[in-house]
């Protein structure tokens, strides 16, 4: 069997426990965003598991949506990333 080389861990564990792999990642041409994809994204940035640079390339994302989304988690936790809630969590 053949294991592919890859920078950085493989896996890492979180806070609260859980494991998360890269193989727990979206895939790379993820077209539709949905809350649970974007926390998995942001998890990932903070664990270390995939560096910023890493995260904006892989998606295709520009800085300020990634800030946008890590601000979002950070005051209001998972579900201020709903597209549903934008207006209940952001400011104006």
């Amino acid at each position: 069997m053949y294991i592919k080389r890859v920078e950085g861990p493989r896996a890492v564990t979180l806070d609260d426990g859980t494991v998360l792999t890269l193989a727990d990642l979206p895939p790379k041409d993820t077209r539709r965003w949905v809350a649970s994809r974007k926390a998995i994204v942001i998890r990932a940035v903070e664990a270390g598991l995939l560096s910023r640079k890493a995260a904006l390339e892989r998606y295709g994302l520009s800085d300020e949506e990634l800030d946008l989304w890590q601000s979002a988690v950070n005051q209001h936790g998972i579900d201020a990333l709903k597209v549903t809630s934008l207006q209940k969590y952001r400011q104006p």
